[in-house]
């Protein structure tokens, strides 16, 4: 396990506890929102942190495929729970700057494991 790696999963974890945080909060996410929205970003921040957390444990030398697959799930469920933020801007849910911060918290996490990804890949 590489500092990098470690990296990367501890901002999956601030992701999805910053993702409960926000998301939990009813006077900003009303009910209504709750099994639509609300309930699909807790479960995408949650699986970010799952994939990242389950490729730095396959072992690249025997299962480099699998770990790849699970690299780019955490990329794309990346790309969806940043749909979801900005479709909560947009619904006037939450403001620019959160949605600002947020999307950098993913984008980071993104990034990060693109990063890891193509590493991996020239292994």
């Amino acid at each position: 396990m590489s500092d990098e790696d470690l990296l990367v999963i501890e901002k999956a974890k601030e992701l999805a506890k910053h993702t409960l945080k926000v998301t939990s909060n009813a006077n900003r996410y009303p009910k209504k929102f709750r099994f639509s929205l609300v309930d699909k970003m807790q479960n995408k921040s949650l699986e970010i942190y799952e994939m990242l957390f389950e490729a730095n444990r396959t072992d690249i030398k025997y299962y480099k495929r699998d770990r790849l697959e699970l690299q780019t799930k955490a990329i794309t469920y990346c790309d969806e729970l940043n749909f979801y933020i900005e479709m909560s801007y947009a619904l006037g849910i939450i403001n620019s700057a959160s949605m600002g911060n947020w999307s950098r918290m993913v984008s980071d996490v993104k990034y990060m494991a693109i990063a890891w990804r193509t590493k991996d890949r020239k292994r």
